[in-house]
């Protein structure tokens, strides 16, 4: 099956998910207090899914490639946020 819109890639539909997710997490409690932390953390779950979209509308596999990549870094910051996060005691090791 052709993907035909960034739409149908599973990934950015996961990075969807995780995006939602991040904001409910950051709109409560003291999560919500702490402004560098959650614009940091919702910038970057944005920029996961938002470089999936941009490298799939550029039309090259190589472009794509590198947003991509772009894209699992944002990731990673996305987890290390999390960890603090959870060393300040916004969140649990569960959630």
């Amino acid at each position: 099956m052709k993907i035909e819109r960034f739409e149908d890639i599973e990934s950015w539909k996961e990075a969807r998910k995780l995006t939602n997710e991040v904001y409910r997490l950051t709109n409560r409690d003291v999560f919500a207090k702490d402004w560098g932390l959650k614009d940091q953390i919702q910038r970057a779950s944005v920029s996961i899914m938002s470089n999936i979209a941009e490298g799939f509308d550029s039309g090259a596999n190589r472009s794509f490639s590198n947003f991509i990549n772009y894209s699992f870094r944002s990731v990673s910051e996305v987890q290390s946020l999390l960890y603090v996060a959870q060393d300040r005691e916004y969140i649990n090791p569960t959630t």
